[in-house]
């Protein structure tokens, strides 16, 4: 089945009503809460890849509501965690209370299985991991989790240091937040945030949003500030695997698939002027 259809799959069988309707190869999903943009990957270069950019740019230019980009090398080598994501968008989830969870730091194991199986961009090379874990049962919370469950993890990395004024400043990057599929943790992201900052007492913290998903409302809820946008980037992909690499620019090798992101809002929480 192709890629537009799946996903219109996956919102019939959950019960949601949405529209469909199509841009050249590009499906537009739409339903109340979200809309969707399906890339069926078909480049074969990078000037190809930026030039489908553009296309998917301007569709989503004329969007009232900024939509989800679901590329299809995603939607291949993550389709149960990009499900989750979009069901959640729309309303389908359960909900964990982080008053009822407790932050405990992770090793590097605990952090690999939980990234790789519930964020879509899986683990990063971190120093910092943090994992939130239920410590309270209730309601429907009792009937699905058991005590002990580790139902969010987050990264961060270590520190970049240099000297301003007579200081030495300590910035870090949050790298990943995620939960476990179809659950969302009121108040997770602030929680495990508090925690991190406790611990080692940052300078400031910096954090990219993925525009291919929002525009990181969710960090600004948290203090931060945007500070500008990360360039798109073109990626090379093997549709045998769907594994994805960074491309050079005029690349074109035969056999691969390429595919230009939308690049990242930059956002900063800074606790010291410099």
């Amino acid at each position: 089945m192709e890629l537009t259809g799946e996903i219109e799959e996956l919102l019939k069988t959950s019960g949601l009503d949405f529209s469909r309707s199509n841009q050249g190869d590009i499906g537009i999903i739409a339903s109340d809460r979200l809309n969707i943009l399906a890339v069926p990957l078909n480049e074969t270069s990078d000037e190809e890849a930026i030039r489908k950019n553009l296309v998917i740019r301007d569709i989503a230019a004329k969007m009232k509501m900024h939509p989800a980009i679901i590329a299809e090398d995603r939607w291949r080598s993550g389709k149960e965690t990009i499900s989750a994501r979009i069901l959640a968008h729309n309303g389908i989830f359960d909900s964990v209370f982080a008053r009822n969870c407790e932050v405990r730091r992770i090793n590097k194991e605990e952090g690999r299985i939980f990234l790789d199986k519930c964020h879509s961009y899986g683990d990063a090379s971190c120093k910092y991991r943090y994992g939130l874990f239920v410590s309270r049962l209730n309601g429907k919370t009792a009937s699905r989790l058991r005590e002990g469950t580790m139902v969010g993890a987050a990264e961060f990395s270590k520190a970049r240091r240099w000297e301003k004024g007579g200081k030495m400043i300590s910035s870090y990057e949050w790298v990943r937040y995620a939960s476990l599929p179809q659950t969302r943790i009121v108040g997770g992201m602030g929680k495990i945030l508090k925690a991190f900052i406790d611990d080692v007492r940052p300078d400031d913290i910096m954090t990219y949003a993925d525009l291919e998903w929002s525009e990181g409302n969710s960090y600004g809820e948290l203090g931060f500030r945007k500070e500008g946008i990360r360039e798109a980037l073109t990626f090379r992909i093997d549709p045998r695997t769907w594994e994805r690499c960074p491309a050079k620019a005029g690349e074109e090798e035969k056999g691969y698939l390429y595919y230009r992101n939308f690049g990242s809002a930059k956002y900063r929480l800074a606790f010291t002027e410099y």
